[in-house]
């Protein structure tokens, strides 16, 4: 046997010694460790699923609602319940604005701006339904609020750059024309008309209360 093969058999054996003595000490730790590693994907893969099947059954529960929303008056109750009922993270805010427009759409208006308001309120939801939530409120209070209690919901939203400005323009639209402060409503008309990007339906909203202020505004 050369001096290199020597070497190399008394090198190895001194690294299966070594690995021996590491495993006595520390086998028992390894174990352990690759325990923790199997429970721990077994117990991710579990939380997935248990996701899964809790945004699976909040949507069921939505849509649920949603169809006992359009049926009759017992049905609506019903519906009512089970949007608020709902709790998770996804759907509860969308529960929320469903709820409210079938509050607004059975005149209970208090109740409405509420719920409204608790979504635009809520830091957790998204920014666009945030704004679509104060947008909605508005809308529901605009035949009884103030104009300056408009306003301040809304103002926010009438500069060049936001989406939602057509939406604010034609609310304070309709409360200046309720609170009959028809300069206000008239100029109203001008920017909604000047704004190349309003939709079609407010543009054409807002040409019929311009004819209507025509008489109004010394035209």
């Amino acid at each position: 046997m050369s001096d290199e093969s020597l070497f190399r058999e008394v090198d190895e054996e001194v690294r299966q010694e070594q690995f021996q003595k590491l495993w006595k000490q520390y086998g028992n730790v390894f174990i352990a460790l690759c325990l923790l590693v199997v429970v721990g994907v077994a117990g991710f893969k579990g939380w997935q699923y248990w996701q899964v099947k809790q945004s699976q059954s909040a949507g069921d529960a939505f849509f649920k609602a949603v169809a006992l929303a359009a049926g009759t008056d017992a049905d609506k109750a019903e519906a009512l319940q089970q949007f608020t009922s709902i709790d998770h993270t996804g759907f509860s805010q969308l529960a929320r604005m469903r709820e409210a427009a079938l509050l607004a759409a059975q005149g209970k208006l208090v109740e409405a701006v509420s719920a409204y308001d608790a979504v635009a309120a809520n830091a957790s939801t998204s920014q666009p339904l945030r704004d679509l939530a104060r947008i909605r409120a508005a809308y529901a209070l605009v035949d009884s609020a103030k104009p300056d209690a408009i306003a301040a919901r809304v103002k926010d939203f009438d500069t060049l750059d936001n989406p939602w400005r057509h939406m604010a323009r034609e609310i304070l639209l309709l409360s200046a024309w309720r609170a009959q402060d028809y300069a206000a409503a008239d100029a109203q008309v001008k920017a909604i008309m000047a704004d190349a990007e309003t939709p079609q339906g407010v543009r054409q909203r807002a040409l019929t209360f311009g004819d209507l202020l025509v008489p109004l505004v010394g035209k």
